[in-house]
């Protein structure tokens, strides 16, 4: 008689999302941690342009200008960096695209190594809404978080990420739903050298509205979660 089949060994693949997710906070500590030996905007602003072909410059600001945002630089800064280096009209359009492939590989790398993990956890009230809403309303999820004033775009794009919206609409509504804010500031830092002009003065005045609308966004989220705690 032959010898029974040896038994299976134990499967490793239900660990596997777990070793993905650990991967992902590894290499995000590790990119914002990488601060410390090097600045986005420095780099960007330190002569670089100088020291460039034109033609090279420009993509190279868009890979800077995106991998700054992996590493948790926030927009605000590295748009003035965009609009002393490059003027209003050039510094918005690659502002633009720096933000959104900095948004794609956020959202590649979420998707690839965190989803799987984490999807268990959205099936509660709140969090399987939000999850049914990015996925069957994608395009404009993300274009409404995008044109929120103070949401953190790192965190929406890893929160889209880990939802069921699909990758093509999250990078169109990114492209269109990040140009206002952009605009704004890259147009502040390009025109911060003649403060009375009309473009400083409506940029300027525009930022104050965003920082009182997440003032009062953050205020009304407070009191709704004491109004709920309380009831």
């Amino acid at each position: 008689m032959s010898e029974p089949d040896a038994a299976p060994a134990p499967s490793a693949a239900p660990r596997s999302p777990w070793w993905r997710l650990a991967l992902l906070i590894v290499l995000l500590v590790a990119a914002a941690g990488s601060l410390l030996l090097w600045s986005p905007t420095e780099l960007l602003s330190g002569g670089l342009a100088n020291r460039l072909p034109g033609y090279w410059f420009g993509p190279l600001f868009a890979l800077v200008y995106a991998v700054g945002t992996l590493a948790f630089v926030p927009r605000p800064a590295l748009n003035a960096a965009a609009g002393l280096l490059l003027g209003i009209q050039q510094g918005v359009a690659l502002a633009v695209l720096g933000t959104t492939l900095g948004a794609a590989l956020a959202f590649a790398l979420g998707r690839g190594l965190g989803r799987e993990a984490l999807r268990p956890y959205l099936r509660g009230k709140v969090l399987g809404a939000l999850d049914r809403r990015f996925t069957e309303q994608g395009f404009r999820s993300v274009l409404v978080l995008r044109l929120l004033p103070g949401m953190p775009f790192q965190a929406a794009n890893y929160g889209a990420a880990f939802s069921g919206v699909r990758f093509t609409p999250f990078l169109l509504a990114t492209a269109i739903g990040v140009v206002p804010t952009t605009a704004v500031y890259v147009t502040a830092a390009a025109s911060a050298d003649r403060p009375g002009s009309a473009a400083f003065l409506l940029s300027a005045g525009v930022i104050a509205l965003l920082g009182v609308g997440t003032v009062v966004g953050l205020w009304r989220t407070a009191r709704n979660r004491r109004r709920a705690a309380a009831g």
